[in-house]
């Protein structure tokens, strides 16, 4: 299966509360590989194109409000079947419906307040990620665990408690 790539904001109100750490752990511990990241306080013009599908909509000029008003740490991450993988961790945008173990369900204070953004396609974490990293150089190295075996044969098994 073909590696993917997908756009995950942190949201402001993530970034307030100190929750920086706790979702890039989270994220790196299912075994994806951060491709870029870049802390910025987003500008208008950029959340309107990015939240442009949602124009008109009720919600539309809070969620501006929202995005713009503290800084956010914008990130590509990659992986197999990353996009779905990363929906499914974010949970539910409402987190009154967000189930425990994701993100939004153990951590979200509102939907307003719902921490994080993660690409809902392949098409739209493309079309994202050229909006949020116009020049940027995606890295490319290998994790340590994606060398090793899957037997830790360096010590001797007594050794490996």
């Amino acid at each position: 299966m073909q590696l993917e790539r997908t756009l995950v904001l942190i949201k402001p109100d993530a970034v307030r509360r100190g929750l920086i750490g706790e979702i890039i752990r989270r994220i790196e511990v299912k075994g994806f590989k951060m491709k870029a990241a870049r802390m910025m306080q987003l500008d208008r013009k950029t959340a309107e194109r990015h939240y442009a599908e949602h124009e008109g909509k009720v919600f539309y000029s809070p969620l501006i409000e929202f995005i713009t008003s503290a800084p956010l740490l914008a990130m590509v991450w990659e992986g197999r079947r990353i996009v779905e993988t990363m929906r499914r961790m974010s949970g539910s945008t409402d987190s009154a419906d967000a189930q425990p173990g994701t993100i939004r369900g153990d951590l979200a204070l509102s939907t307003r307040y719902n921490l994080i953004h993660a690409s809902d396609s392949p098409e739209a974490a493309e079309r994202e990620i050229s909006l949020f990293f116009p020049d940027a150089e995606l890295l490319g190295y290998e994790r340590l665990e994606d060398s090793l075996p899957f037997v830790d044969t360096d010590f001797p098994a007594e050794e490996r408690s």
